[in-house]
């Protein structure tokens, strides 16, 4: 371009200069230099207005600006035949200049603007003889004439500039086209953002607005110019591009044609508004309230809507139909027009109030039916506003609530009784309130009372070993026989005490057996009022057709005893003694308020007295130990705690019913069994006895070991002795000769005695055991019974007792249960999510002979039930992808059998679904509560070989 320029104007006179659309100068011929006294480097890459400055907004800055925008804007050459505009001469003063200029667009390859040509000459000195001359020529004339056109141009562009301006910033579109092709001559900003930034001007519209095309406007314009006549469109749709896609616009436009002088239309105005979102507001309105009339249709409610002023304006079907009326009836009138007569009145009131408040109407109130026939309604309606808070409409809806207003009549009747049930209700939860803090409050006692036993069992033991050994080495005469035999006595009651407290603390081993206590009481009648004395009279009742009942005998006897004593007390030796035995049934409001207590069938045994009766204080702590209303001295207070302790570890119930001054009944009820009576088996009598054998006694306790083992040498026995069972496995694997196993039942190290038992018998079968304790908690005693096949000797023993019991197991052969017993092989499924519980879960049950499989998952777990059926399903409630509740369901589905034990922390587990073959383990739980569980689901007894001591 720049050679070009250099080949045509370099020696041109007349000046030329190039500038780029920011009117950057780019090139200068020698002839401007020389027209404006600058060197090139003075001009070249700086804009004109920099170089050339004149005052903002004079004369000269708007002419030169204007011409060289419209060169720009049109597109082709703008003359300028007189500019007066200042430059600085060759002193550095400003000069004013008056000059002839012509300014050239250069288009690139597009058709574009890129570069402006401006000639200009200075005719300033032409232009000052002519004005200082008194006859001008033609030329003056014509100089004269140029400056006049130049200033009337000037403001002609000013006006063009102000109208320009005044199109651009309207908010409605607008563009001028001119001629037949409809060039774009103007275009607003708001035409612009319709159809997208494009370049428009000096563009025919079908080359600038391809898309048009096959959409009518084409057409539209060409009918315009050609006919004269005006045209109107409202919300017209359109497709323009923007950008790459083509989007749906709706506009209300107008199409003017442009007339010149001649009275020829010249062009066209097209003016409008892009009203897409006012076009889609109103298509989501019209959607919204379809959707609404649709919905109220399907609703079972009367819908209606009201206007502002509270008239209504559309109802439902529904409402219509109910009214027998139609649209043409309602419409217009207010809401309650269909308010029964008695209701209208203060119905309205409270609608206008709403209206004028602007607040929600909400009332209760009877609306009639086409029949005649009134029903209760709720009838509800809020205000709809616009941006302004202004109210559009009222939308209301009339809810049967007849059902529910009779419902309120029928519970308004019973109030009364109600209130009634809920106080009774909260009587008794105060009552098993306090019955549950009595219960945990004996609980801890008992606790504390069977710590204490267990240790004071073992010094009983030591010391009536040693005396009854001292006995035996004394005449018969002996001076000190009467006070060894006054310390045994003492011995004998200390033992009574500590076997007191083990029952109340429910510690003591019981040997429960399937017993009729009718039997039994005619068989202690005797006892009884040889206790009670003469001067009470005793009388026994026993219903026909008695239970039976599991239980201890001997303790059974002792709790008779203990409450026979404790009414001749209260009646001072004089009075009436009723024991009665019958059968009860304990149902669940009963149970309800007692926790611990299953309702069922009970066999009922009550002592009552005509004695001075007790008062609720005494009542509340009759059962604690060592508790009495006794002078001192006459009693321990232990009877009335051993009688509960027992009662409640044989799962009973034992109940209070006194008045001070009108005697005591005490209540014992004992679960009844439904096996066969167990024969009575006889005592053993006659001298006791010792023997040969060998025994291998284990004990932690040294004196009580010494004590122990001359015990059994006295009776002939040889005896090894270990003081743990680690110890005792040692000799017992030496091959030592060893007729029975006597060992202690809670002992430190590895080995628990009932493992040593176990092993003992893998490696010697049929060897008699022989357990001895003062406090067996749960290694051997479960439930508070001994496990069957078991011996115990409670501590403490005399030597005639452990006599007989030697003999007794050395007859009967091993103890313990069947080797055939057990899990052995029992194929145990187990699901918990919790790695480190399952561990425990596998290795506990794995060490009791099962074969475990195991899932971290529901999933897991149906995959294994799938490839074969399993014994049991341990599972857990909690697990990451289902419940332990479904996961049991489905399993039941592949195996209906399955029998499914439940761990969980929660007390609320639904299985009934499940039952029978169910049970649930509540954690924390110990290793022998969970073999018992397998046990019991699988129909098995555990081989305990984890420690329980």
């Amino acid at each position: 371009m720049l050679v070009a320029l250099d080949k045509i104007f370099a020696e041109d006179p007349s000046p030329y200069v190039l500038l780029d659309r920011d009117l950057t100068m780019i090139w200068a011929n020698a002839a401007y230099l020389r027209a404006t006294g600058l060197a090139r480097d003075e001009v070249v890459g700086r804009r004109m207005f920099d170089v050339f400055p004149a005052e903002a907004e004079s004369i000269p800055d708007q002419m030169l600006r204007a011409s060289l925008r419209r060169a720009v804007e049109q597109g082709r050459p703008d003359h300028l035949p007189l500019i007066p505009y200042p430059i600085r001469n060759q002193d550095g003063r400003m000069e004013e200049r008056f000059w002839s200029a012509t300014n050239t667009p250069i288009k690139d390859a597009e058709g574009h603007v890129e570069f402006i040509l401006q000639n200009t000459n200075d005719i300033t000195a032409l232009y000052r003889e002519d004005r200082t001359s008194s006859q001008p020529n033609d030329q003056a004339r014509m100089l004269q004439r140029a400056e006049a056109v130049t200033r009337q141009n000037l403001e002609l562009g000013s006006a063009v500039d102000f109208f320009r301006s005044a199109i651009d910033q309207a908010p409605s579109f607008m563009a001028v086209l001119d001629g037949r092709d409809h060039v774009f001559r103007i275009v607003n900003q708001a035409y612009h953002q319709l159809v997208g930034r494009r370049d428009l001007l000096n563009r025919t519209v079908r080359e600038a607005l391809p898309e048009l095309d096959g959409q009518g406007f084409f057409e539209l314009l060409d009918e315009v110019f050609l006919t004269g006549l005006a045209f109107t469109r409202l919300a017209a749709p359109v497709l323009l591009r923007r950008g790459l896609e083509i989007e749906r616009s709706f506009v209300d436009f107008i199409m003017c044609p442009l007339r010149g002088p001649d009275g020829q239309v010249r062009g066209v105005f097209v003016e409008g508004h892009d009203v897409t979102r006012q076009k889609i507001a109103e298509a989501e309105v019209i959607e919204t309230r379809e959707r609404f009339r649709t919905m109220a249709q399907t609703m079972p409610n009367h819908v209606w809507t009201a206007t502002p002023e509270g008239r209504l304006d559309w109802l439902n079907d529904r409402l219509l139909d109910y009214c027998g009326r139609t649209d043409a009836d309602l419409i217009g009138l207010p809401p309650m027009a269909i308010v029964r007569p008695e209701d209208r009145l203060q119905a309205e009131a409270a609608w206008v109030q709403s209206l004028a408040q602007g607040t929600a109407f909400e009332r209760e109130l009877r609306i009639r039916r086409h029949d005649g026939a009134d029903r209760w309604h709720l009838s509800r309606a809020l205000p709809i506003r616009d941006d302004q808070g202004r109210i559009l409409r009222w939308i209301g809806t009339n809810t049967d609530i007849e059902d529910r207003k009779l419902a309120e009549e029928a519970i308004a009747g019973l109030n009364a009784a109600l209130e009634e049930r809920v106080q009774q209700r909260n009587r008794e939860l105060e009552e098993m309130s306090d019955t549950l803090r009595q219960s945990q409050k004996m609980e801890a006692i008992g606790n504390l009372a069977g710590g204490i036993a267990h240790d004071f069992n073992n010094l009983l033991q030591t010391i009536t070993g040693s005396i009854q050994l001292s006995l035996r080495a004394l005449d018969e005469d002996h001076a000190a026989r009467p006070r060894l035999d006054q310390a045994l006595r003492a011995v004998e009651r200390g033992a009574t005490l500590a076997s007191q407290l083990l029952a109340f603390g429910r510690r003591q081993p019981l040997a429960p057996r399937v017993i009729n206590l009718g039997r039994l009481l005619r068989d202690a009648d005797h006892i009884v009022r040889s206790a009670v004395g003469e001067g009470v009279e005793v009388e026994t009742l026993v219903a026909g057709g008695l239970w039976n009942t599991c239980v201890d005998p001997a303790n059974v006897e002792t709790a008779i005893l203990n409450l026979a004593i404790n009414a001749r007390d209260a009646m001072e030796g004089r009075g009436r003694l009723t024991i009665e035995i019958g059968n009860s049934f304990l149902d669940d409001t009963y149970t309800r308020g007692h926790p611990d207590l299953e309702p069922g069938q009970y066999v009922m045994l009550a002592v009552t007295d005509t004695g001075c009766g007790m008062s609720p204080e005494v009542i509340e702590r009759v059962f604690e130990p060592f508790f009495t209303t006794k002078a001192e001295g006459r009693g321990t207070g232990l009877g009335m705690s051993m009688v509960y302790g027992f009662v409640k570890q044989s799962g009973g119930h034992v109940k209070i019913y006194s008045e001070l001054g009108n005697g005591t009944s005490i209540k014992i009820y004992l679960p009844r069994s439904l096996e066969a009576e167990d024969a009575m088996r006889p005592l053993a009598t006659g001298p006791m006895t010792g023997g040969t054998e060998t025994i291998l006694l284990v004990e932690d306790d040294e004196q009580v070991r010494s004590t122990a083992a001359g015990l059994l040498q006295d009776l002939g026995y040889s005896v090894l002795q270990a003081k743990d069972a680690d110890r005792a496995l040692t000799i017992v694997e030496s091959g030592a000769r060893i007729d029975l196993l006597f060992t202690d039942v809670v002992m430190p190290g590895k080995l628990t005695s009932r493992q040593l038992a176990e092993k003992t018998r893998g490696l010697r079968p049929g060897l008699p055991v022989l357990f001895t304790s003062g406090y067996t908690q749960n290694s051997i005693v479960h439930g508070g019974r001994l496990d069957s096949g078991v011996h115990l000797l409670s501590k403490p023993y005399t030597q005639e007792a452990l006599a007989r019991k030697i003999r007794e197991v050395l007859v009967s052969g091993a103890s313990g249960p069947p080797e055939e017993d057990g899990l052995k092989n029992i194929h145990v499924l187990v699901c918990e999510d919790d790695v480190i519980i399952r561990m425990n879960l596998v290795e506990g049950l794995t060490e009791a002979g099962c074969r475990v499989s195991q899932a971290g998952s529901g999933e897991a777990a149906l995959s294994v039930l799938q490839q074969g059926p399993a014994d049991l399903l341990l599972v857990d409630l909690g697990l990451p992808d289902m419940s332990g509740v479904d996961l049991a369901r489905a399993a039941r589905t592949l195996h209906p059998d399955l029998p499914i034990l439940f761990a969980t922390g929660d007390s609320r587990v639904p299985d009934e679904e499940f039952r029978p073959r169910v049970a649930v383990l509540a954690k924390p739980f110990g290793d022998e509560a969970l073999l018992d569980g397998v046990a019991r689901l699988v129909g098995r007894r555990p081989h305990l070989t984890m420690n329980s001591a």
